[in-house]
């Protein structure tokens, strides 16, 4: 599995890299997660799937549980025309397995050391004046612990203000890093992730901070 994954990976990635529309990349995102979740025989239920936006510009925040959590999202929106870049780590850009495919398939790179940040929000401003969403996960980093959440990173809020962004919410429910364990496992066996979206947040509802806004949306403690 692991053979298969490094090159369906590598393959799609090269395929970005040449695709030269929004429209392109959209779709090859989602031909990708499809066959690797498909492998996997990984299926997503979406629950109040009738708030999902048709199309727009919105800072997409998600909570962080696997390495797949991107392609989970993308299955989300496949029927929508919502398109983003994603926030990503520089050390997913340096990464053996997805480093050409983060860096062809539309995102934005986040230095943590760099004590310098302009260069970064210019980036955001820039996509986003292109027409695009972004995707970020305000965790940080992936949640290893047993709690349903751990606390979000400062920056998110931001985003949306300076881009004026509204924000859409969206919980993976299940333990997604488990379900992945499983699966390569058992390919034999049908998986399940439920994932749950929110209602729209609009930029300007300074009422409460983001990840208390966040909880609430999803009644979590």
């Amino acid at each position: 599995m692991v053979i298969y994954a490094t090159y369906l990976t590598n393959f799609y990635a090269l395929k970005l890299k040449f695709s030269t529309s929004i429209q392109q990349k959209k779709k090859l995102r989602i031909q990708y997660a499809d066959h690797l979740l498909n492998k996997l025989n990984i299926h997503i239920d979406i629950i109040n799937k009738e708030k999902l936006p048709s199309d727009g510009q919105y800072l997409l925040v998600s909570n962080h549980r696997s390495v797949i959590d991107p392609l989970i999202i993308e299955l989300c929106i496949k029927k929508t025309e919502l398109f983003g870049h994603w926030i990503s780590k520089k050390e997913l850009y340096n990464s053996f397995f997805f480093g050409l495919f983060v860096r062809n398939a539309g995102t934005i790179l986040l230095d943590r050391k760099n004590s310098q940040m302009s260069s970064f929000f210019s980036d955001i401003k820039k996509t986003v004046k292109q027409g695009n969403s972004i995707y970020i996960f305000p965790e940080g980093t992936r949640n290893k612990t047993g709690s349903s959440l751990t606390k979000f990173k400062d920056g998110s809020r931001i985003i949306a203000v300076k881009n004026r962004l509204s924000m859409l919410p969206i919980y993976i429910k299940s333990p997604a890093e488990e379900v992945l364990m499983s699966a390569l496992n058992d390919e034999n066996k049908k998986h399940l992730i439920e994932v749950e979206i929110g209602d729209v947040i609009d930029y300007k509802d300074k009422s409460m901070p983001l990840e208390q806004a966040y909880k609430n949306q999803f009644s979590l403690p």
